[in-house]
């Protein structure tokens, strides 16, 4: 049978030369060996869209549901209906599509025995993608039949990675203006690119970092996102992950401000309202792209580049916030003992307290932008209480401590999360473990954590530096101090990650002074 299968007198071509850029996997299932060999041969010199094609053998019904398994984007299953049993090929259809969950791979069913298989009754019931009887099947028929299914196989994937860029897209969507949603919003750009050319190897989104003052420079260009090898490539310079050539290209496009087209890849320049430039990269393009590809090219571009440029704007908008409330907070520390790198301190102890306590990024983020509020209520102090040199009588130590409420007063019923925790920890960072501190008298757990870590972050920062009413402890006395309120001013774990962390702690105060 298979001498007569796929040797009709047809006219030999000679093989193609075929440069390498991946290969189609094609799945051979029938338990003659022959039926293989001849496959292979009328196949050998095969190409499509610069691929050649893998065959990957099997001679049961069992063993090609193994090796469905093993190679899910195989594109072709050449599938025999009788093998160890009648129906073996069919169940083996069945299982590609219902346990195996593949709705891509295209299956051509191969018989020698069409009558034990009728072609309506199998084609109705069984999701297959086409019926040959062997003896039909010649080299050329062959050629067409896996022409046609690698095509829809193309298509099919190329719809798919439509869909899942569009889901990504539409997610990113709901909060494109945060900075931790942009590198999948990105992503999902790059996907859909790759599914308007049919083919994309790798891609990559770099951008130059806005100079942060008038004198800096602007930076190079900084990978921001990347697919294939430039994935773990994302905030290293592009002159250190590009070839000489591939640099030279994107230069030229960055000063052209244009998209340059080499062999198999390109560069997209992406204009900026702002002073910083984009580039857009990908490669396995392509090599002849029609007027619309480009210009779908230059439209995704520049819509990666606004999404961007959001996210930039929503974070200039967030940094201006944070910098108001260091700078507020300086104000208000001036009015007393405080110098003005007090709050700065504070924050970044404040942060690391958290971050060893078992706070999450998002809690030690939003504390550590909070902090500088905590005496905030000190606008409301009169200055001959703030600046005595001397101890506080018991009236004018009344009047201090309505500080702490005043300073909640003035935070609370924002909706802000930075505002909010501000309103808390002004309120709790006087408060003690052990319920002798004000203005609630609140006991260990009562008191909200932002309060805890507040309050030693203040403690230590205020030991440690000279003030009009005492000179700075040296660290030896601070840890002893420290040690002595574990468990009455401070909770115990909070002491221990500072202590144990000492020398990180002294670094901030050194980074710091004043």
């Amino acid at each position: 049978m298979a001498s007569d299968f796929l040797f009709s007198d047809e006219s030999e071509q000679a093989p193609k030369q075929v440069n390498n850029h991946g290969t189609w996997k094609v799945i051979i299932v029938d338990d003659e060996p022959e039926v293989h060999a001849v496959t292979k041969l009328a196949l050998s010199d095969f190409s499509f869209q610069d691929k050649r094609l893998e065959f990957i053998s099997a001679y049961s019904g069992k063993e090609a549901e193994e090796k469905i398994i093993a190679h899910p984007d195989a594109a072709i299953v050449l599938l025999d209906v009788v093998m160890e049993t009648d129906d073996a090929g069919l169940r083996v259809a069945q299982f590609i599509r219902e346990t195996a969950k593949n709705n891509h791979v295209r299956i051509i069913l191969r018989t020698g025995q069409p009558g034990q298989a009728p072609e309506r009754q199998v084609i109705v019931n069984y999701d297959i993608n086409d019926y040959k009887s062997k003896t039909e099947l010649t080299a050329q028929k062959l050629f067409t039949v896996v022409m046609s299914s690698l095509r829809s196989y193309r298509d099919i994937l190329s719809i798919e990675h439509s869909r899942q860029g569009l889901e990504k897209i539409i997610t990113a969507s709901r909060d494109i203006f945060s900075s931790h949603s942009m590198d999948t919003f990105i992503h999902g750009v790059m996907q859909q690119l790759t599914s308007i050319l049919g083919s994309v190897d790798e891609a990559m989104y770099a951008t130059s970092l806005v100079a942060s003052s008038p004198d800096e420079k602007q930076q190079d260009l900084i990978v921001f996102a990347g697919q294939g090898e430039f994935e773990k490539s994302e905030g290293k310079p592009v002159n250190q992950v590009l070839s000489e050539k591939q640099l030279l290209a994107c230069k030229k496009a960055l000063s052209n401000k244009t998209i340059v087209y080499e062999e198999d890849y390109l560069f997209a320049y992406c204009s900026s309202r702002f002073n910083h430039n984009s580039m857009l990269y990908v490669s396995g393009i392509p090599r002849s792209l029609t007027e619309t590809h480009k210009d779908l090219i230059e439209i995704f571009s520049q819509n990666v580049q606004i999404a961007y440029e959001n996210v930039q704007l929503q974070s200039e908008i967030e940094d201006t916030q944070r910098e108001l409330v260091y700078r507020l907070s300086e104000a208000v520390e001036q009015r007393s003992s405080e110098t003005g790198n007090h709050v700065k301190r504070v924050s970044l102890i404040s942060y690391e307290l958290a971050k060893g306590y078992g706070l999450s990024d998002e809690e030690a983020d939003v504390l550590r932008y909070a902090a500088p509020l905590h005496d905030v209520g000190k606008v409301g102090i009169p200055d001959t209480i703030l600046h005595k040199p001397s101890k506080l009588d018991e009236q004018e130590w009344k009047v201090m401590q309505t500080h702490a409420m005043k300073g909640h007063n003035i935070l609370a019923g924002s909706r802000r999360d930075i505002i909010q925790a501000g309103a808390i920890l002004a309120r709790d960072h006087h408060e003690k473990w052990d319920g002798t501190g004000y203005p609630r008298g609140l006991k260990g757990e009562e008191i909200h954590v932002y309060g805890r870590i507040v309050a030693l972050a203040d403690v230590y920062d205020a030991l440690r530096h000279k003030r009009c009413y005492k000179e700075a402890w040296s660290v030896e006395q601070v840890t002893t101090e420290l040690q002595n309120q574990r468990g009455l001013h401070f909770e115990p774990k909070l002491v221990d990650v500072l202590l144990n962390n000492i020398d990180r702690f002294e670094q901030i105060l050194n980074n710091y002074p004043g």
